[in-house]
């Protein structure tokens, strides 16, 4: 009876045709079937599908997401102090980024404000009063969040497509989301007046400085039992005259990384996710699948390296407990691989959420990019920069934290 009633509430979310918006109006939009996509479904090109579930598992699934059985506790933190109210803006030629907390990030640089998948709400849930609850307060407060010029929503799960928060960003007149194919519909009831829609590789301008790119990620779609893959997910690139700053959203380890390096060439800050990754016990058949669509943080500092070493921020750990890891089980297995590839500490750093991590302004040289009209917005296929040199080797990283 109890899953009756839950897969009635899901099914109030189920989305519709995959649409584009323009300010205040959503019409039809046409797909086409691309390497990633087949005409009804999306899917990752390289790497194989996820295995046909069997009978009953889709709702067992259901029953340990929601109720969360068998797994480690983890402790509430009842004691952190979120971070001073972030600067209006970043200085010229600077960088700001401040970590929120799970997929949320400010980013500020070259005159605009930018969220990705921004959740301030309690649960990750389509209930408010069940499913995965909040561990970590948010590292800066709703109400000290500086005017937001958009955010980027990298995909439709609850802990990255948060529209309670959403609509409160609306309220405060945050004019503009980024988004991939898809998912206008779920934002439509946001209240963001202008939603652009993406496909890999597709690009925007939010100003005359900042483009924002989606980038290709492998992962997975669905916010009900019935809805999986109808929309695409995807990382970002923000490019200004301060760098080229990804956000790769959620994703496994994939040769896609690479693509990224070539095409944004240098990337100047990543910011990757490093849990879950544990397996709910030993012998799990569907780890293997897990790998393919989470990176652990062995796989994320490969992916470090293959983006050439820019400063990369951790994400995506100690605030919703959404695997088998324990608390601090992502954190020190991120040590340990940094230490195997004789990385230093500070290559790769797990952030203290709500302080603001500081880049210096680069050499005064524009950012040179090479474009491709669009129907909706400018396709991105190369980008040449100057050659700054890798931002670790430049930028001593223990200075770059405020205090």
């Amino acid at each position: 009876m109890i899953l009756l009633i839950l897969s009635l509430v899901l099914g109030c979310f189920l989305p519709l045709a995959a649409r584009v918006s323009e300010p205040g109006t959503y019409s039809e939009k046409t797909e086409q079937v691309s390497d990633h996509f087949d005409g009804i479904r999306y899917f990752n090109p390289h790497a194989p599908q996820a295995p046909p579930s069997p009978p009953g598992q889709a709702a067992k699934w259901l029953w340990k997401w929601i109720f969360r059985t068998h797994r480690p506790q983890w402790r509430t933190q009842t004691d952190f102090l979120p971070g001073e109210p972030p600067a209006a803006h970043a200085q010229e030629g600077s960088l700001y980024i401040t970590p929120i907390g799970h997929g949320t990030f400010l980013i500020q640089m070259d005159g605009v404000n930018i969220l990705t998948d921004p959740i301030w709400s309690e649960r990750c849930s389509p209930l408010s009063w069940v499913g995965p609850k909040r561990k970590h307060e948010p590292g800066i407060r709703f109400e000290d969040l500086p005017p937001v010029d958009a955010v980027l929503v990298s995909h439709n799960h609850y802990d990255h497509l948060d529209l309670p928060t959403l609509r409160r960003l609306a309220k405060k007149g945050m004019p503009r989301a980024i988004v991939p194919l898809g998912n206008a519909d779920d934002m439509e009831t946001s209240g963001i007046p202008t939603v652009d829609e993406l496909d890999w590789w597709q690009s925007v301008r939010l100003s005359a400085n900042v483009t924002i790119t989606l980038v290709p990620a492998q992962h997975y779609s669905s916010r009900t039992l019935w809805d999986r893959n109808q929309s695409l997910w995807g990382g970002f690139v923000v490019s200004g005259p301060s760098g080229n700053v990804f956000y790769s959203g959620d994703t496994g380890y994939g040769p896609h990384f690479q693509e990224i390096a070539r095409r944004f060439f240098p990337i100047r800050v990543a910011l990757l996710p490093i849990a879950p990754f544990r397996p709910s016990q030993a012998g799990d058949p569907a780890q293997g699948y897990r790998r393919i669509i989470h990176m652990g943080p062995a796989d994320a500092v490969q992916a470090h390296l293959d983006l050439g070493t820019p400063v990369s921020i951790a994400a995506h750990f100690q605030v919703f407990q959404l695997g088998f890891d324990g608390f601090n089980d992502a954190v020190n297995e991120l040590v340990a691989s940094l230490k195997e590839h004789h990385l230093k500490p500070d290559a790769f750093i797990a952030p203290v959420f709500g302080q603001t991590i500081h880049m210096p302004p680069i050499a005064d040289a524009p950012l040179l990019v090479a474009w491709e009209e669009h129907s909706i917005g400018w396709n991105l296929f190369n980008t040449y920069a100057p050659h700054y040199g890798n931002a670790e080797a430049t930028i001593p990283l223990p200075g770059l934290l405020s205090q």
